[in-house]
């Protein structure tokens, strides 16, 4: 018998564009090579969407596999939220531009900015609203097209990033399962350390704006990887105490693909063994909001996520913001 206080991931997709962009090919672009961006970062390749490609479509592909995974219909979507920091256009909403082309009429539809921590800020807001019995499905999207906003004249920043889309379905789910807990958590303070500070109502663009590449990804990349190395573990171990788990209890983490160290931090501090963590970084590279679900869909896709396992999903991103969650598949 379902109970609608369980709320629990029903079905997960997909979509990376088809263009590779190899770590070689950046060789012939910015001063760098192969071996410093794999031992640095573990990228060895990143996927760009085509030129008539935009976040919304990216994020209709991965949609449509995660409603035909979970056996629904976009009609039985009550509400869609898509998280990005690349959207189609200020406004609509690419979660409005996503429901149409979808066709899920009856769904309620909005955009939440939390940069990389972005998808797991979503499943908080979806889940909690499902826990309420405001809704009864709900789609959450995490879908970037990063490489409209990277320098490629930077080799700090070009080497990090790609585009893709990763959906989910949420719903009711038996009792005992689903999400646990979650952590979420921001440090405004820290904004300044990884941002794009023109085009919004601070800095509107302008020639000048544009000549200072104001408009594109900045990154004071030592800070963030502090950052990043200490959150990263500290928000996991807090959504486990949350959740009333330990450590030991993890079957599969399911981190934020930003940097291969901060991985390997994150999977020591929690005393995991390299197979109970999902790594598809040197595939894709940074994919932002998209990393995490992504990753969980590979996951399923490979059979290492089974009914019962204890899954932590746990990322970083600008802002600063963190986030972490537990669930029981």
């Amino acid at each position: 018998m379902l109970n609608t206080q369980s709320v629990g991931i029903i079905g997960t997709g997909k979509y990376v564009p088809e263009r590779v962009l190899t770590n070689a090919e950046l060789e012939q672009m910015v001063e760098t090579n192969d071996e410093w961006i794999v031992t640095r970062t573990g990228i060895r390749e990143r996927r760009l969407a085509a030129p008539d490609q935009a976040t919304s479509d990216l994020a209709l592909q991965a949609s449509k596999e995660a409603l035909r995974s979970a056996g629904l219909t976009a009609e039985d979507i009550d509400l869609i939220i898509v998280a990005t920091i690349t959207p189609d256009m200020f406004f609509p909403s690419t979660a409005c531009l996503l429901q149409d082309k979808l066709g899920a009429k009856k769904a309620a539809a909005f955009d939440l900015s939390a940069a990389c921590s972005g998808f797991i800020y979503s499943l908080a807001t979806a889940s909690s609203m499902i826990a309420t019995g405001m809704y009864k499905h709900a789609l959450v999207v995490g879908a970037e097209c990063l490489s409209r906003i990277t320098d490629y004249t930077d080799r700090n920043t070009c080497i990090l990033f790609g585009d893709g889309a990763g959906a989910v379905v949420l719903g009711p789910v038996e009792e005992g399962r689903g999400f646990k807990s979650f952590e979420l958590g921001a440090d405004g303070s820290g904004g300044e350390l990884l941002c794009i500070s023109g085009g919004g109502s601070r800095l509107p663009a302008t020639a000048a704006s544009i000549d200072e590449k104001k408009h594109f990804i900045h990154m004071a990349g030592n800070d963030v990887f502090k950052f990043a190395v200490r959150i990263m573990g500290s928000a996991a171990e807090e959504a486990l105490r949350k959740a009333g788990l330990e450590k030991s209890d993890i079957d599969l983490l399911v981190p934020h693909q930003a940097n291969i160290r901060i991985i390997n931090s994150a999977i020591n501090r929690l005393d995991l063994p390299e197979d109970k963590c999902m790594i598809n970084l040197d595939k894709y590279g940074n994919m932002s909001a998209a990393s995490i679900p992504v990753a969980l869909a590979e996951a399923v896709e490979q059979g290492r996520v089974n009914k019962g396992d204890t899954i932590v999903l746990v990322g970083f991103g600008g802002g600063l913001t963190w986030g972490a969650s537990v669930l029981n598949w």
